[in-house]
């Protein structure tokens, strides 16, 4: 199974597992999307998204990246709305950043509200650019919201960080050992599942909807200049 389903309390956790990478792959996405929804059914007031010990998500599948336009160009833009609607998603959602996050994994990281890390030798960014491929405009405007000066000019290098970096940077809110990241978030997902919805909806909305809606107008556009990885470009 990759994408599991659990509500502890008030929060929602959805786990991504695929004993690999946690590559993100349509199903990926259609399974976090339902987690979400089912979140909203079943009544919960906060979301945690883990991953697996080392893996948060290298990002992509790049055996689809690479498979063609039309294939790659589906998934980023499948994956581009469910970053938005993360994004501006009515309750708290909370990462526990388990390992290595990259691409892709990193965005739902900027997309998320609190990301919690586990310290180690784990590399969280955007590396794009330095395996060939420009970023697009969702990736740029999350990393422009949420990132320091620093770490947004670092991404456009496709330079990556170890956890500490990564907090330093905005990719993280902190980093706690690894073995204590998942109590931790789960710790911070019950605290903010206190906070009244309809405040934390209104104020998400407020704060990110003329920005999801930007990233939304143009991404056909977008996606129409896209190309996929080529680490010789």
């Amino acid at each position: 199974m990759t994408v599991s389903l659990a509500q502890d309390s008030s929060v929602a956790v959805i786990g991504l597992d695929d004993g690999k990478a946690n590559a993100i792959t349509l199903d990926v996405l259609a399974g976090i999307d339902g987690g979400l929804a089912k979140a909203r059914e079943n009544g919960a007031s906060a979301v945690l998204l883990t991953g697996r010990p080392g893996r948060f998500s290298a990002g992509f599948d790049l055996s689809v990246m690479t498979a063609g336009e039309q294939q790659m160009r589906e998934l980023v833009t499948n994956g581009a709305e469910l970053l938005m609607r993360i994004f501006t998603y009515p309750m708290p959602v909370i990462c526990a950043c388990t390992g290595h996050a990259l691409a892709m994994g990193s965005l739902l990281l900027l997309a998320a509200d609190v990301r919690v890390g586990a310290a180690g030798d784990f590399k969280i960014g955007l590396n794009e650019v330095a395996i060939g491929m420009g970023l697009p405009v969702f990736a740029i405007e999350l990393a422009r919201y949420r990132l320091t000066s620093t770490g947004f000019n670092a991404a456009l290098l496709g330079e990556v960080f170890g956890p500490d970096d990564a907090a330093r940077a905005g990719y993280l809110d902190r980093v706690v050992p690894a073995d204590a990241v998942i109590e931790e978030a789960s710790a911070t997902a019950h605290r903010l599942a206190e906070l009244r919805t309809g405040a934390v909806a209104h104020s998400k909305q407020h704060a990110r909807s003329a920005l999801a809606a930007m990233v939304l107008t143009t991404l056909q556009a977008d996606m129409a200049s896209l190309s996929g990885p080529n680490p010789r470009a």
